[in-house]
């Protein structure tokens, strides 16, 4: 009965309605040195190679004067968006916008390697960052900083609310492929050397698609896009200097050619655990054809994306909808936590007891001694061990869903999401929420290797098919029939 009148109220808030939107773009560039997150070393950024900014669409579906749903869409230039600096902003914003519902803001990181380490322990991943205390711009003051640039952001997007339309089209660019290597004996690698007689194939396929949401006001004039690709912003990842990566490159060249300064432009990560724009295979033919551009390969990326999009704004034009529905929902997931196997077990044993020799152990080996003292620890106590708790939302915004996630997505469980899906297009948006670390299939668990192994995975294929069946069910919700 419970789950009746959950499908009737949303069935009802799924109508068709006026839709008000409201966009905001902020800079969240620090204007000093700063600690750089994504690597397992500290690196120290004395200057910005590009801004890094946030960007802000708010909407709200009203029928006759009454509010039917709300959503506030933020896509961020960071590597990630902790749980605890989610709960600080929502805190903070909340006196800021009382009419807003702050459990309907997801929060997505672009999972850009060049962007501020907003906690000195990562608390999802136990990752240390040992960072001077002077001339040095700490973990706290960045988040407060951060914080108070989103909200005012959120703020200007939430006033600014007026009567407006949406439109969605789906184009196609090569922007990333797998990153693990699979060789003769079965095992797997990532970033390997593929010239190798013992190569056998990329582990996982990739996704081309170049997924966009154009937003227009009542004058049918474009004010905001967001654009949903399958692959992590990582194409300078190991600079020491901020850096926004491709996504820089894909929003200014998307503002250039729509001549569009205050165009806001959200970067959305769909599922790409398993994904780099880094080749992994026919890297010199790549590599002559961006020189002959006269472009960097971060450059050639956004142009791809941005072209991708452009390519289909005509047909975006030709089917733009003022009377979307809109309908949001959020629900708390329990997921159970990964299964360690007696192999891994073993090999922590054994890394414990090399790591414990070493005299003079450096910042890395200190991490990686806590993380197989976990691993040991989360064997013998399995069943003892919580669920993993994460925030699903599910959007319909007209005939498209968009869902999301916590985690670093391996592309499967993406491609699942979108096959089963009732809707007519599917956004995916990994990294949302929280910071869950990598969620591997059972292929990439067995292949070994770094984001398959279990000290990056709190979830494992078990939670991962319940994440894609919870996910598919909330659609199904929305969308009480599929779209044709």
């Amino acid at each position: 009965m419970k789950h009746f009148l959950l499908c009737l109220l949303i069935s009802l808030s799924a109508r068709a309605s006026e839709l008000r939107i409201g966009s905001a773009t902020a800079d969240i560039t620090p204007d000093q040195p700063v600690a750089l997150a994504g690597q397992f070393g500290t690196r120290i950024s004395q200057k910005p190679e590009t801004a890094i900014i946030a960007a802000v669409v708010a909407m709200e579906s009203t029928d006759g004067g009454k509010v039917v749903d709300q959503a506030v869409l933020i896509s961020c230039d960071l590597v990630a968006i902790h749980h605890s600096v989610l709960d600080q902003f929502r805190r903070h914003l909340q006196p800021l916008i009382p009419d807003l519902d702050v459990r309907k803001i997801i929060v997505s990181a672009t999972h850009t390697h060049t962007a501020p380490v907003t906690s000195e322990i990562a608390e999802e991943t136990l990752i240390t960052y040992p960072i001077p205390k002077e001339g040095v711009m700490q973990p706290a003051e960045y988040t407060a900083f951060f914080i108070e640039r989103l909200s005012q952001a959120c703020v200007k997007a939430w006033k600014n609310r007026k009567p407006g339309s949406v439109s969605w089209t789906l184009g196609f660019a090569q922007i990333g492929e797998n990153r693990r290597s699979v060789f003769a004996d079965g095992h797997a690698q990532m970033y390997a050397n593929t010239n190798n007689a013992r190569f056998r194939h990329l582990e996982a396929g990739y996704d081309s698609g170049v997924e966009t949401l154009f937003f227009w006001n009542a004058e049918k004039q474009l004010q905001a896009i967001a654009v949903n690709v399958a692959c992590p912003s990582q194409e300078v990842e190991s600079r020491s200097a901020l850096n926004a990566d491709f996504w820089h490159d894909a929003r200014e060249q998307l503002k250039a050619k729509l001549n569009a300064p205050e165009l806001t432009v959200l970067g959305w990560c769909s599922a790409a655990g398993d994904q780099s724009p880094h080749p992994q295979y026919r890297k010199d033919a790549e590599a002559r054809m961006i020189a002959l551009r006269g472009l960097t390969r971060q450059q050639e990326l956004g142009r791809r994306i941005s072209n991708a999009v452009l390519d289909t704004l005509d047909a975006a034009k030709a089917d733009i909808r003022s009377a979307a529905p809109l309908a949001h929902i959020v629900e708390d997931l329990a997921l159970p936590p990964r299964k360690i196997l007696e192999r891994e077990y073993e090999d922590a044993k054994k890394n414990i007891a090399q790591y414990s020799v070493i005299e003079k152990p450096d910042n890395r080996v200190i991490t990686m001694l806590g993380l197989e003292r976990g691993i040991v620890k989360r064997f013998e106590e399995a069943d003892k061990l919580p669920p993993y708790s994460m925030e699903l939302h599910v959007l319909r915004i007209g005939d498209v869903a968009v869902t999301t996630n916590t985690f670093e997505l391996y592309l499967d469980w993406g491609i699942q999401m979108k096959a089963r899906s009732p809707a007519q297009q599917t956004f995916v948006l990994q990294l949302t929420n929280g910071c869950g670390m990598y969620l591997p299939t059972a292929l990439a668990i067995e292949g070994g290797s770094y984001s398959g192994l279990p000290h990056v995975n709190k979830v494992g294929p078990e939670g991962g098919q319940i994440l894609v069946d919870r996910t598919v069910r909330a659609m199904q919700t929305l969308f009480p029939a599929p779209v044709k």
